[in-house]
Formats: C-alpha cells, structure tokens, sequence
C-alpha cells in the first residue's frame, strides 16, 4: 500500500466553604507541593464522558492523548510518534511512541488507543462526525492503531486533537469498553500526573501525585502539546465555593493557585505584592444561553427568536466581569469572534430592543406557560446570567422562575427531558472555551443531533448534513463557506443565545513559575523558584 507521512516525530514540533488549611506552603522552594482551587467540584470523573471544564482539566492530569492542538491551533503529535494515510484517503496508520505507560505499570498499547477512540467517539459531537466514516477503530501491531475509513476525512488529526468538551484521551483497553452509559470512576491514565483514589472527596478535595514513568516529548510545551515535564511532585486541589474565602487563604498563602477570580476581588489581590493575576486563555470564554427544544415554550422556534430579539450582551458581561470593559466584548455570532469562523452575523437577530421581544413573543403565540431557569448559584462565572435572564424574562412578560442550585446538580437536572413542573428545565447558562465551539464539528452548541447532542435535545437535519459537507470539503475556502451557510441555519433556528466573550481571570503566588498559556489550566512546566 502506498502511504504519505503526515506527520512524524521530527514534523511535529478539599473542603467545604469552612476550613482550616496549613498556613505555609512547604512545598514552596523545593517542587514538592501545590495547592489549587478549581472553578467547581470535580463530579465526574471521565474526561471522554463530559463536557464540563473541570472535569477536562482534571483529565489533562491523568491522562494523554494521541495528537494536540498548539498555540496556533494546528494539531501536533502527543502520544502519537507517526501519523500517515494512504493514498486514497481511507486508512490511517497511528504509531505510538515507545516507553508509554500506564499508571498502573502495564504498556500503553494500540489496541488500548483504538478502544479508546471507539468509546470517544460514541459520545463526543467531532468524534460522531468522525465516527460516521470509520469501519473500524483497529490495530496493525502493538504500537500502530489502524483507521479504516470508508471514505476520506482529512480532518482526523485535528478530530484527535481537540483540546476541549469530551476529550480524545486514551484508557486501557478494559476501562474503555465499560458501559458507555456511565462515566469510568478507575483514574488509570498514562498522563504526567496520577490520581490518588483515596484523597479524593467528591466536594471537598482530591490530590495528584508525579507519574516518574512519564517520558515527556522533546518539543517545547506548547498549549497541549509538546513536552509535558511535571516539575512539582504533587498537587492538591481544594474545592471553595466561597470567593471571598477562596482570596483570603490565597493571600495568607493557604492555597497557591486560585483558577477563577471574581472580578470584584481582582483590584484587592493586584495590590497584593507575593500574588500574579494572569489570563492563561488567550482565546477567552464565550458564554451561552441554553434552551429546552423538548418542552414548551422553546419547542417553538419563533418564541425562541423573540426572546433573543431583546436581550443585550452588556447586561450580561457586564454582570459576569463586573463591569470591565478592558475583560469583555459583544460578540453575535454562534461561531467564536476571532476565530476563523467567527463573523458577526447575528446583529440584526439580538437588538436589545425589549418593546420589539415582548410584541413579538406575543406575536409567536406565547400562553404564559412556565419557564424554568436553573441556575449554579457555586459559580461566579455564570451564576449572573441567570439572574440577568430572570429578570429580562420578566420584562418581556414570560412566567419565570430561578432556581438557584449547585453546578452538580444543575450538569445532572439538565439530562432530564421531563416538563419544568415535573423536575426538568426550561434555560440553563453556560460559558465555552472558544476552541471548544471553533467550528461546525466540534460545537456542541450549534450541532443538531437531538437526543444525542449536547443537554436541550436541539435537531436540525440541515446543520447536520452541511457539517457532513465540511469535514470532508477539501480546501479552506469551500469550509469558510459551509460554516457560514451552518451559521446562517443556526441563527434562523436559535439552537443557543450567545452572550458575548469575556475573559476570566487567574492568581497565584509569585514563587510559582512557568504558568502555560492553552485551553486549559495545564500542571506541566510549572515549579517553584
């Protein structure tokens, strides 16, 4: 068979709200310890299994994946040593690097990789896509997973590559062919750091220690890819609901790296002279307005377009920033403003014009029935858009309810298809990574799979066969215009309201050195100085 190779080795360059913790790091100096706190509890587990951040990031720990993305979004070997297709398209070879191991001490293998991505790509939207034109997730020898395909898609290494959502991590053979229904809760990865079971308090706390059997690529780290040296031996991480907690043991020097920082207390820690605010994101954060298509009244499309007609991005970013400009922009599109496919096509669909939304939702046939808003009174980050839609929603004369509840709760109420009087939902808020919604496969929020997308069960049979154009479309220009006729679809049918771009902050004392940039909080090439 004749083969191309793509890309080679040489190519691819806690606690509850009250709590007592020690008061000095003495990991501080010496690379032996680091405490974090996250943006919320760490309730599931699985990394391939979800789409909530903190779950993601928790998984770049323990696990690793066959490609990554770099800091110019192009994907990169990573577990991976080689990568070639063939030439007419339909198999790919994927060559693992030798000395990979499991946590556990067993070799990562290639039937372990091509297990993996079986069970990724069942669940995870870029992986269905993918999934519809593989014949089989199979291997060649120990080390070489084989793809066939049952016609080209030239996108594959990017598909592996995404950074964000359920993540393309790979597992041993035997946890990856678990039940697909629910999430794996054995932390066997071949990642940089090793999860620790028994300090693991769902709510509370969990701990990682340094996997020393990682052997780190030579390339310079680069968002996810790249050479991940995990200088500190362990980290902890502290779950603090409470911000004004959370920056209070920040500055006494109780916790070493607080992820998120409410915009109120960033002018407090800036002045603090042993504390560094950063933006590790240069991407940012897009935040999101997510209905219920199941149950009335956002089964109705025209109800949908009536309640974006009104709403005003301002409000909500300057809610969630507190009021800085210099840390949020409006953005009406569905696709994320500075990306490739981020035009600002949605101007005339959210004017802002509150008169115009209530006349038109009476227009759409609006009858007073209820709607739900649930909403994750733990985080600050999103928390506010729930309160600004509560009260726009009154304002346009809809019968509305808040209920305020944890982010745990809400990631589970959220799966419920029942009416909003019988335990389900109406509108949920949420923010994304931009990368995570940077094109037509990869977004959750615009794809129109049903029951087997993202939470509010949005179909739409035309999104899904223009997404099927553009992953196989074969230059950049054909796919610029696929998204754009995608995002003109998307507009028209409202499967999401989106609510600007913003940035969130983060802090963390000054002795801690070598913060990435990425799409994620990444623990490698950190260490003390």
């Amino acid at each position: 068979m004749r083969r191309r190779t793509l890309l080679t080795t040489a190519a691819a360059a806690a606690l509850p709200t009250r709590f007592a913790i020690a008061q000095a790091n003495n990991g501080a100096g010496t690379n032996k310890l680091m405490r974090y706190i996250p943006t919320a509890d760490l309730s599931v587990l699985d990394p391939s299994w979800t789409t909530t951040q903190v779950s993601i990031t928790h998984g770049y720990y323990v696990f690793d994946t066959l490609f990554a993305l770099n800091s110019e979004q192009k994907p990169q070997l990573q577990m991976a040593e080689s990568a070639s297709v063939s030439e007419d398209g339909r198999t790919w070879d994927i060559r693992l690097r030798d000395g990979l191991t499991f946590h556990d001490g067993q070799k990562v293998l290639a039937r372990d990789a091509a297990a993996s991505l079986r069970r990724w790509a069942a669940r995870d939207v870029y992986g269905q896509a993918l999934g519809a034109f593989v014949d089989n997730f199979g291997t060649l020898d120990d080390r070489t997973i084989r793809i066939a395909l049952k016609s080209p898609f030239p996108l594959l290494p990017d598909a592996l590559a995404k950074p964000n959502g359920m993540l393309p991590v790979v597992m041993p053979e035997r946890l990856a062919n678990a039940d697909l229904s629910k999430p794996i809760t054995e932390m066997i990865g071949s990642g940089p750091y090793k999860f620790l079971p028994k300090e693991f308090i769902p709510g509370g706390a969990g701990a990682y220690e340094k996997f020393h059997a990682y052997v780190p690529r030579n390339e310079k780290p680069s968002w996810a890819s790249g050479g991940k040296h995990a200088h500190i031996e362990r980290i902890e991480w502290k779950i603090v609901n409470d911000s004004s907690t959370a920056s209070a043991a920040l500055q006494k020097g109780e916790v070493d790296w607080w992820e998120q920082v409410q915009p109120d207390l960033l002018p407090l820690l800036r002045k603090n002279a042993d504390l560094t605010v950063t933006n590790f994101n240069p991407v940012g954060f897009f935040g999101c307005m997510r209905f219920n298509h199941l149950q009335p009244p956002f089964d109705n499309v025209a109800i949908r377009r009536a309640v974006r007609l009104g709403m005003n991005q301002d409000d909500y970013m300057s809610a969630v920033t507190g009021n800085d400009p210099a840390i949020y922009r409006t953005c009406k599109a569905l696709f994320p403003c500075g990306t490739l496919y981020g035009e600002e096509l949605g101007t005339a669909q959210m004017t802002g014009d509150i008169p115009a939304a209530r006349a038109a939702l009476k227009a759409a046939g609006y009858a007073g029935e209820k709607v739900v808003i649930i909403n994750p009174a733990d985080v600050p980050t999103i928390g506010p858009f729930g309160q600004v839609t509560f009260d726009y929603l009154k304002k346009i004369g809809m019968n509305v309810e808040l209920q305020e509840m944890d982010w745990n709760t809400l990631a589970q109420r959220r799966t419920k298809a029942d009416p909003p009087d019988k335990g389900g939902w109406s509108i949920f808020h949420n923010w994304w990574l931009g990368t995570s919604i940077s094109n037509p496969a990869i977004t959750p929020i615009v794809r129109g799979l049903g029951a087997k997308g993202w939470a509010g069960g949005f179909a739409n049979e035309q999104i899904e066969a223009l997404t099927a154009q553009w992953t196989v479309a074969p230059t950049e220009a054909q796919r610029i215009d696929l998204a754009r006729q995608i995002h003109t679809v998307g507009l028209d049918a409202v499967p999401t309201v989106m609510l600007g771009r913003f940035f969130i902050l983060s802090a963390h004392r000054k002795g801690l050195r070598g913060l990435l940039e990425g799409t994620a909080p990444f623990p490698w090439n950190l260490s003390w100085t």
